[in-house]
């Protein structure tokens, strides 16, 4: 299994240049077709009452989101740039979702605590409304390897078969693939872990499940410890939308681990 196209979120932020680098060596690896899509949170430039767009600022930071990119692509076959030409908040995270759509895997960015140049739910728009895995990498640290030793999250859920079958591109090859099993049932948990390591298994991926038992612990600080247990490079978990309704916690752990995370990220909704 392979992916064939992959489109990369291109911000403002320092932190571009890694992810990008991340989307171009997984598009040469698959020999995919790379779709880089600028988009950042601006406004309008105004004179008086009369007001154009685009700004001098987004133009700025538009032409150096080109350059940067046809500079880390060279030599990359059919590699794409676009300006997603949007500004407001409801734009860019409608327009980018929809672009996700056509991509077989979207990289994304872990939004800095006090990024103001970008929408604060950008990143769990495009998880929960593209229908297609995202990729989240961390706004700091370096990741010279992504799939060697990933740390796949389970649970009889919707979400996590999702995640676990569109992060088969990613961990193709692995060394050992890591399974933590979470349910609030530990008999339910103990039953998949066989389930899940044959699954993996028929992808000639070797894997070792293991029980996680939230008691002290939520389970995505359960997901985060375990990350640091085994060294991993990659965690995959299936996201949740959150819920309006009184006392539902649905959705608050993909928005823990989009906060706190350390290693990049495979989420799917």
């Amino acid at each position: 299994m392979s992916l064939k196209n992959v489109l990369v979120h291109l911000g403002p932020e320092a932190r571009t240049a890694a992810r990008l680098e991340l989307a171009v060596a997984l598009a040469r690896q698959h020999g995919a077709r790379l779709v880089g899509v600028f988009a950042q949170r601006a406004q309008a430039h105004q004179v008086g009452v009369i007001s154009t767009w685009p700004s001098p600022a987004y133009v700025q930071a538009r032409d150096a989101s080109q350059a940067l990119f046809e500079q880390a692509t060279a030599g990359l076959a059919g590699a794409q740039w676009q300006d997603l030409n949007r500004g407001a908040d409801a734009e860019v995270c409608h327009r980018l979702t929809d672009l996700a759509r056509y991509a077989d895997l979207v990289v994304m960015g872990q939004r800095e605590p006090d990024d103001t140049q970008l929408p604060e739910d950008l990143v769990s728009e495009v998880i929960l409304h593209s229908g297609r895995p995202v990729l989240v990498v961390p706004y700091v640290g370096r990741f010279p390897t992504l799939g060697k030793n990933p740390l796949l999250g389970w649970a009889p859920s919707r979400e996590a078969a999702r995640a676990l079958a569109d992060a088969l591109p990613l961990i193709a090859g692995c060394e050992l693939a890591h399974v933590l099993s979470i349910s609030t049932r530990p008999e339910e948990a103990g039953t998949t872990c066989p389930d899940i390591e044959r699954y993996l298994a028929s992808h000639g991926i070797t894997a070792r499940a293991k029980l996680g038992f939230a008691d002290e612990l939520g389970p995505m600080d359960l997901l985060l410890n375990g990350v640091t247990d085994v060294g991993a490079d990659l965690l995959v978990m299936g996201a949740q939308a959150p819920r309006s309704l009184p006392f539902d916690s649905r959705g608050s752990g993909t928005q823990h681990i989009l906060r706190h995370m350390t290693v990049p990220v495979l989420m799917s909704h």
